[in-house]
Formats: C-alpha cells, sequence, structure tokens
C-alpha cells in the first residue's frame, strides 16, 4: 500500500515541475521578444524615425529609407535686431535650432542676407555658455567643423554660397534640444532721391539651372537644367538648392522682428510696405518698431522706408573710423539739382519682360502692369521694341520702332496676353537686349529695361555677356516679387551702368515705375573721377567711379594713413563741368566704417573674378582682407566649436537640409510641376501648427551683452541611453520576478509532496 500510495506523489511531482518549466519556458520567451521589440524601436528612436501615428504635436516629417517612417526635421525660429544709425545699420540675426525627435541631427538652413552685408560674428550659445566664432580660411573652417561633428561636439559653420546667400551648419543637436546661433553684419542703407530704404531678405527663391549653360561660367555641374534638385560643382562653394515645402503644408521657419532707428535728421513718414508694423517715436530724428503681427513666416522680404520731415536730407555726407594705423572713409554723394539738369534726349528703350513659371501670380501682374507704365511714358520722339523669355524667347518687332499709336497698341497687346510657365533662360533674351544695330547713333540715349524677380543660378555667365557687349547701352533692373534675387539685379544695373528698383507689390507699381522714369528720362552724370588729398596713398571702391543718376547716391569707400586734405569730386552734366570739395577730416565718426570698406573691396574682386572667370587672380587678396577685417567671403568662413563632446559614442547622426517656405505669391505646380506623393502622408503629421516653435520664436532674446549668454532650455538627457537603462531594467525586473515565482513554486510542491 505504501507503495501503491507513494506513486501519486512522485507522479505529481515531475508533473507540476513540467508546467512550471514550460511556463517559466514562455515567460522567457516573451520576455526575449519584448526586449527585441524594445531594441528595434530603440533603434530606429536613436535614428529619429517615427510613424505618423506617433506623432503628438506638429511637426516637419522627412522621407527615410524605411517604408512608412519619418525623420523630424530640425526646425527653425529666428529674431531679429537691426539699429539703424545715420548711413549705417547693424544687424544681429538669432537664429533657434530645434530638434524635435529622439535622435541626434546635424541641420542646414540656407538663408539670405543683403548683398552688401559684411558678416563679422558668430556666436553658439549653450546654456550658460557663449562660444564665439572665429573667421577662418574655408577649406580650413570646414575641416574643422567636419572634425568637431565626427567627435560628437556642438558646432556651427556659416559660409557663403554666393555674396547674398550663406548657409548655417549646425551639429549634435541633441534629442528635444535647442541651440542658438547668433549671427552679426553690417551695411550701409539706401538712399533714392529724398526716401531711405534697408531690406532684409527673408527667404531664398529657388533658382533655375539652364538647359545650356556654359559649364565654365556657373556654379552647377551641366546637365538638363531646370527648377529641381541640383548638385553643385563643388559643395564648398556652389549654391545648394535647399528644399521648398509645398505651400499647402503650411508655413514653417517663424520670424520676430524690430528696428532702432536714429535717422540723422528730423525723421518724416516710416512704412514698411509688405509687413504691417508698429512705430513708436522718440523724439525727431528716433523711432523703434516691431512687427505688429508680431510673428510672421520667412516668405518675403522685409523692406523699411523713411524719409526726412520738411526740411531736405543732406546732399552730402561723410563719415570715418580710426581702425589701428589707418582711417576709413565713406562718402555719400547726389546728384546735383535745380539748373543743373539737362534737358531729356529721345531714348531707344528696349524692354524685357520674364514671363517663366517662377512668375506666375502676383509676380506676373506686377510685371506685365510695370510694362504697360513704361510704354505710357513714351514720348513721340523715342523708339522701342518689347522682348519676352520663357524658356523660349519672342522679340517683338525686327528692330526697334518708334512710339506711336499703332505700335505701341501692337505691344500693349502683346504684354496683356503673357502668361507665366516653363524654366528661366535668360542669356539668349540678354543678348538679343544688347544688340544694337546703331552703336554710332548719339542722339538717342540706349536703354534696357529688364523685368525680372532673377531666379537664375547661371549670374556669372550674365555678367560676362553684359561687360562684354554693354557698348553704348544702359542696363535698369527691375526686381519683381516678395523674394527677388536682389544680388543678381544690384550687379547686372552696376555692371551696365544703370539702377536697380524693386517692386514687391501691384500698390508700388506706378510709385516705383515713376521714379524709375525719373532718372531714364535725365541722362546721367558722366566721367565722374575722385581725386583724393595730394601725396596720400588711397585705396577706394567701387574704382572706376560709376555713372550718377537723379535721386540715387553714389557711395564710395577708402583707406589713407590719415585723413586728411580735401577730397574733390568731379564730374560732366549736360556738357558742363561740376565738381564739388570735401574736407575728409570734417566727417563723422561711425563705428564699422573699415569694415564696410573690406565688404566693398571683396565685392568689387569677385565681381572682377566672376566676369573673367580668373578666381585664382583675386583669391589670394580676398583670403587676405577677409581674415584682416574678420569678415565670411567666398574664401573664409565662419567656425564656433564647443570643445566639451555631447554626442553619446556610437549614437547616430542624421544629416538634414532645413527646409525653406515657397516665396509668397509663387505658384508651386509652375515652378516644380505637381508636389511629390510623399508630401500627402507626411502633411497628416501636421507641420508646424504655431506651437512651441512660434512661442520660442517670439520669446524676448536677451538684449544685453552677448558674453551674458541667451537663456535656453536645459539640454535633454541622451535618449537612447535612457532608452537602453529602461530595457535593461525591465529585463532584470522580469527575470527577479520570474525568479520569485520559480521560487514559490518549488517551494508549493515541495509542501505538496510532504502533505501526501
Amino acid at each position: 500500500m505504501s507503495y501503491l500510495s507513494e506513486r501519486p506523489a512522485t507522479a505529481v511531482r515531475p508533473r507540476g515541475w513540467s508546467h512550471s518549466l514550460a511556463l517559466f519556458a514562455a515567460l522567457v520567451c516573451l520576455v526575449l521578444l519584448f526586449v527585441a521589440s524594445a531594441f528595434r524601436h530603440a533603434q530606429a528612436e536613436t535614428a529619429g524615425l517615427v510613424r505618423l501615428n506617433d506623432m503628438e504635436s506638429g511637426a516637419l516629417l522627412l522621407n527615410s529609407t524605411e517604408p512608412g517612417k519619418y525623420v523630424p526635421a530640425p526646425l527653425l525660429a529666428t529674431d531679429v535686431k537691426i539699429d539703424v544709425t545715420g548711413p549705417i545699420a547693424r544687424t544681429r540675426v538669432t537664429q533657434h535650432f530645434v530638434n524635435p525627435g529622439d535622435g541626434w541631427v546635424e541641420g542646414k538652413y540656407v538663408f539670405p542676407l543683403p548683398e552688401n552685408s559684411a558678416v563679422d560674428t558668430l556666436k553658439m550659445v549653450i546654456g550658460e555658455r557663449v562660444i564665439e566664432g572665429k573667421v577662418k580660411k574655408k577649406e580650413e573652417a570646414r575641416r574643422a567643423y567636419e572634425e568637431a561633428r565626427d567627435a560628437g561636439q556642438r558646432a556651427s559653420l556659416v559660409e557663403q554660397q554666393r555674396p547674398n546667400v550663406f548657409t548655417n551648419s549646425v551639429a549634435n543637436i541633441g534629442p528635444r534640444e535647442t541651440i542658438v546661433v547668433q549671427i552679426e553684419y553690417q551695411q550701409t542703407v539706401r538712399r533714392d532721391g529724398e526716401k531711405f530704404s534697408l531690406r532684409f531678405p527673408m527667404v531664398v527663391a529657388p533658382r533655375y539651372v539652364p538647359q545650356t549653360a556654359d559649364p565654365q561660367l556657373v556654379d552647377f555641374r551641366p546637365g538638363e537644367g531646370g527648377w529641381g534638385d541640383v548638385e553643385p560643382q563643388d559643395r564648398a562653394d556652389g549654391f545648394e538648392q535647399p528644399p521648398v515645402l509645398h505651400p499647402d503644408e503650411g508655413k514653417i521657419n517663424p520670424v520676430t522682428l524690430a528696428v532702432a532707428l536714429d535717422a540723422g535728421f528730423a525723421l518724416g513718414e516710416v512704412t514698411s510696405a509688405y509687413h504691417k508694423v508698429a512705430v513708436t517715436r522718440d523724439g525727431e530724428r528716433k523711432a523703434s518698431l516691431k512687427l505688429a503681427d508680431d510673428v510672421v513666416p520667412a516668405d518675403k522680404d522685409f523692406e523699411l522706408v523713411w524719409k526726412p520731415a520738411a526740411v531736405r536730407a543732406p546732399a552730402a555726407a561723410l563719415f570715418r573710423e580710426r581702425v589701428g594705423n589707418e582711417d576709413y572713409i565713406l562718402v555719400m554723394l547726389t546728384p546735383p539739382s535745380g539748373e543743373m539738369q539737362p534737358d531729356a534726349r529721345p531714348r531707344e528703350a528696349i524692354f524685357v519682360i520674364d514671363n517663366s513659371g517662377s512668375m506666375s501670380g502676383p509676380s506676373m501682374v506686377q510685371a506685365k502692369e510695370s510694362l504697360l507704365f513704361a510704354l505710357d511714358r513714351l514720348k513721340p520722339g523715342d523708339t522701342f521694341n518689347v522682348i519676352r523669355f520663357d524658356d523660349t524667347m519672342d522679340v517683338l518687332f525686327p528692330a526697334a520702332v518708334p512710339a506711336h499709336g499703332e505700335n505701341l497698341d501692337v505691344a500693349r497687346k502683346f504684354v496683356k496676353g503673357l502668361e507665366a510657365n516653363g524654366g528661366t533662360e535668360m542669356l539668349p533674351a540678354l543678348k538679343a537686349a544688347l544688340r544694337d544695330r546703331n552703336p554710332r547713333d548719339s542722339a538717342r540715349v540706349r536703354q534696357v529695361v529688364f523685368l525680372t524677380d532673377g531666379a537664375i543660378s547661371n549670374e556669372r555667365e550674365l555678367f560676362s555677356e553684359i561687360t562684354a557687349n554693354l557698348g553704348r547701352s544702359r542696363l535698369f533692373t527691375v526686381g519683381i516679387g516678395s523674394a527677388p534675387n536682389s544680388y543678381f539685379m544690384t550687379r547686372a544695373s552696376e555692371a551696365g551702368r544703370g539702377t536697380y528698383t524693386h517692386i514687391g507689390s501691384e500698390t508700388e507699381v506706378a510709385e516705383r515705375m515713376n521714379e524709375l522714369f525719373e532718372k531714364l528720362e535725365n541722362p546721367v552724370m558722366t566721367n565722374i573721377t575722385a581725386v583724393w588729398p595730394d601725396g596720400r596713398r588711397t585705396e577706394n571702391w567701387p574704382n572706376p567711379v560709376p555713372d550718377l543718376y537723379k535721386g540715387e547716391p553714389i557711395v564710395l569707400s577708402a583707406r589713407m594713413a590719415e585723413a586728411r586734405g580735401t577730397l574733390t569730386l568731379k564730374g560732366d552734366v549736360a556738357g558742363k563741368p561740376w565738381e564739388v570739395r570735401m574736407p575728409v577730416d570734417a566727417g563723422e565718426t561711425r563705428p564699422g566704417i573699415g569694415k564696410l570698406w573690406a565688404r566693398r573691396k571683396i565685392e568689387q574682386l569677385e565681381a572682377d573674378a566672376q566676369i573673367a572667370g580668373n578666381w585664382e587672380a583675386n583669391d589670394g587678396e580676398i583670403l587676405r582682407v577677409a581674415l584682416e577685417h574678420h569678415l565670411v567671403s567666398r574664401r573664409t568662413s565662419l567656425v564656433a566649436i564647443d570643445v566639451t563632446p555631447a554626442r553619446p559614442e556610437g549614437a547616430t547622426l542624421t544629416q538634414r537640409d532645413m527646409p525653406v517656405n515657397l516665396p509668397e505669391g509663387w505658384d508651386y505646380e509652375k515652378v516644380f510641376g505637381a508636389p511629390p506623393p510623399a508630401a500627402s502622408a507626411a502633411r497628416q503629421a501636421s507641420y508646424m501648427a504655431g506651437g512651441a516653435q512660434l512661442a520660442m520664436a517670439a520669446a524676448p532674446v536677451a538684449q544685453a551683452d552677448a558674453a551674458a549668454g541667451i537663456a535656453l532650455p536645459q539640454t535633454s538627457t541622451d535618449a537612447p541611453s535612457l532608452i537602453q537603462s529602461g530595457i535593461l531594467a525591465l529585463l532584470l525586473a522580469a527575470l527577479l520576478a520570474a525568479a520569485r515565482w520559480m521560487h514559490r513554486l518549488w517551494i508549493s510542491t515541495a509542501w505538496a509532496r510532504r502533505s501526501r
């Protein structure tokens, strides 16, 4: 009986243990599956990949190589502070780079600056620390940045892509982290008659690559051409086209902006044509203003215009600065007025209008209205012709025809029927406009009026054509739209010995075109020379001095050992000599005149090199001047590096080009065709919906000395490390729980055996 009574107990024991072992094995399998899943999730999070359903707030999602998963793009918010003192403006641009994802990212942002800006300062702010940037040779700065990036250090690199297009690369932005980068530059304000103005460009418009571009005169590899993604020949020097957001996907890159204005004379009207502003007066000559909407998207240029009160603005002004052992001079000379104004001569006017895809919408309306206005201003003794271009070209008449009723009616009908579409093949139209059938005709002034947004990439090719074939013609450029290529427009007009006019809205057509024709209808002051004090070696720019037009001054920069003696400016007006004398030691002292001189010299050297196609001849001097004056140029860059490594060893760094808005008024489909299919899927995640990024952009930036730093969110803890630590903790907890369960099962089984 004892034998029989013990068999059930013996039989129960292995059966209980077999169940236990099976349960334990199942538990271990579940834990391992969980760990594998968690690690896969961790790897995806480390790489910054998310699904649409994972998003809990608005974010800009970029495609990844893994189907159905995206990378949250780095975001950007910008704060702009501009201080205007007389003819000089000092601007501080604070860029907040935000990483909304859980991975480590490197962001690259392409942004515009005024074509005459002297960029001299870079600060990277991390917590309470301010890291000052240094100007280095371009290759050296890029090498230092890349080494810091690869070592996991935070770093920032500001490079010039074109004289008015820059990139800011920021490496190792941690999960949920914000890094602040400050850039400062100096420029001169623009004067046109009694009106002063200042522009802050906010978006880089897409550039068209001509199909037949000369590979020696363009910064891109030759190919089929077009508006799409293009690859620069040298990524350190060539223009990098940023990705452009489809308008249906909302607006990104919010901007706040404020201006402190000290005009130097009693202020009259202060206005902004393209943004609503709130203006506060401070005495007769000072005013402060900010955007009335506080925050705006970066999709069109900001322009501020101010005028003197009842009194006339000064006709000539001289400013100076002592730097080291040398004096720097800035001279602003306005044209003569009154009896010295010459009689207008008949003109041969050649009008060129851009009707390519980038001009669609309001830009095309503005261009057509401007040209119709110009046709109405022609006089009976004038002759004219009209040329239109996209990726094809039409010349209305075989040669310039008299400006009488029938010819004008044909031209008006031609202009009204234009529609915007296609590419921007500008060179054939420029060649046709400069083709002069009567080069020895001294009875007429030959003027070419070019209406375009300048959205091209082959500036060098066009500059070369202007300088080679200008002849007796004068080239007047009219920039159309919310974000024209002001660098090309300004340099083309300088090379063409004309002027540049910008029209940003339909309400400005009559005013701006009237101002332009005030210049066109009055011959220029020619043969201008600057005679500097005897016996003093002087380096002055521009050299030679350009022609002078009604209402638009010439700005001269000069350097000499000591500012003493008299500057004499001479010229011819209506065949009669004209001159003005200015003591060079009597000018007001202004900081930054030296940097403006250096920037003007670099501009001249770069323009000469572009036209000649021989950079080697001027690169050495560009590098020397830029390093001496701590400026960003074609040959130098600003780099700031944090010596403390931030990214954990082994953590993946994702590189992303930061998108920009399509310029206001542009038609995406006219330029790029249909949006990519991925855009509609990513759109479901909701692009910047105005939450934290807008709040951050609107938050005040410290106005104290930059060394005091800028308050930032605390750097976030390393997300991959947290994930891995969490997985290990979960695994340990699971194993401990299993061990406790097994221990209890073993005790229970042993107790049951003894009981039986």
